[in-house]
């Protein structure tokens, strides 16, 4: 009877823990792409490649890949050429610790990441979400 008990919770906890933590929240997101990432990228209709490029449909978009984007690093055009494409989870690595991937892009070199998993849940939410 105790291993029927045990196994039951032991079910019980894959369950919790396979299951998400923290739902995404788009419009937290947006709060913290603006405030966090909005002085180089810009989302929407009407967005203009800045310091960075535009990030309208970035998840599932092949790096280096803004056709009048003309200041991609060394690094990223190799990940391009490569055929890497931005997933939720590469944008989850690279909002993390841009330097861990490209250490001479610029961005790596200026800006730290966001260490916080939620946080960069809600930012890639919102670049997920329509514009």
């Amino acid at each position: 009877m105790r291993t029927v008990g045990l196994c039951g919770l032991g079910a019980v906890m894959m369950i919790a823990l396979g299951a998400p933590a923290y739902a995404a929240d788009a419009a937290k997101g947006k709060e913290l792409f603006t405030a966090q990432c909005g002085i180089c990228h810009q989302v929407g209709p009407s967005a203009a490649n800045l310091v960075g490029p535009q990030l309208n449909g970035i998840v599932g978009r092949k790096a280096a890949s803004v056709a009048d984007y003309a200041m991609y690093s060394a690094g990223m055009k190799k990940l391009g050429a490569d055929g890497f494409t931005w997933t939720d989870e590469h944008l989850d690595k690279w909002i993390a610790d841009p330097k861990a991937m490209i250490a001479d892009s610029p961005m790596a070199l200026t800006f730290a990441g966001v260490p916080d998993a939620a946080a960069r849940a809600d930012i890639i939410a919102y670049l997920k979400a329509p514009q």
